[in-house]
């Protein structure tokens, strides 16, 4: 375990990072989700795909990696590029986890690999809409600092910061990015994930032309399972063989 420092728009990161299999000469870059840290990764990447250097990261804000002020996903995709070109790592596959899905797109790499991607937004049930108009009204008369009362549990024991960047990020439609995208990708999505529905795959296999999607058995963590992880570390070796091949 090691980490690096970056600068970005004025402020210096601290991203905590591990690589496996250091003397390979592919690289394979593994974004978590929101919350969550390399060790999500890690436990499930680490084992497989001996062939390619692995480098796992906790992005800023998340697991050992710091963070003091309020990011977008922009921002994120910046420091991780700025990361990645600071330790001489290559874009030659990259998977993203939920949130890690849309800074994983923002990379292009050679080969994307999305595991139940952030990016598309569903319609709010109705009590969500009425939580969000309720905190509205409190922050308009001054009483925003209660903000926990109404944040995600996904921003549990998270400082005014992150919330505010999970605010930035949560609501945010990729709809465009994922059209506009041309490079090859594969997308893993689980069965029965409510935190990203399999229709959100879907609909993402249908904006990215030149994708190939993979409904597998499982919630949101569906790669985490033993089966699933050994089929998309073979889907991946596959396609990205081929890929080398026709270069």
């Amino acid at each position: 375990m090691a980490s690096r420092e970056v600068t970005y728009n004025g402020h210096k990161f601290s991203i905590n990072y591990e690589i496996e299999n250091p003397s390979a000469k592919t690289d394979i870059v593994h974004l978590h989700g929101w919350g969550s840290s390399k060790d999500v990764s890690k436990a499930c990447f680490n084992s497989t795909l001996p062939e390619f250097r692995h480098i796992f990261i906790d992005m800023p804000g998340f697991g050992k990696s710091s963070n003091k002020t309020i990011l977008t996903t922009k921002d994120y995709y910046h420091i991780v590029d700025l990361f990645l070109k600071d330790l001489k790592v290559k874009k030659d596959i990259v998977t993203g986890h939920s949130f890690g899905g849309k800074v994983a797109t923002l990379l292009n790499p050679k080969l994307l690999v999305l595991l139940s991607s952030a990016g598309i937004v569903p319609p709010k049930p109705l009590k969500v809409r009425v939580k969000i108009k309720l905190f509205k009204l409190l922050k308009s008369l001054g009483l925003g600092s209660f903000y926990k009362l109404f944040a995600s549990k996904d921003v549990d024991n998270m400082s005014q910061n992150m919330y505010e960047t999970f605010k930035n990020v949560v609501d945010e439609r990729f709809d465009e990015v994922f059209k506009n995208y041309n490079g090859k990708t594969l997308i893993f999505w689980g069965k029965e994930d409510t935190a990203t529905p399999l229709k959100s795959g879907e609909l993402i296999h249908s904006y990215i032309q030149n994708s190939l999607f993979y409904p597998l058995e499982g919630d949101h963590y569906f790669f985490t399972k033993p089966q699933n992880k050994e089929f998309i570390a073979k889907k991946i070796e596959e396609v990205y063989d081929k890929m080398h091949t026709k270069e």
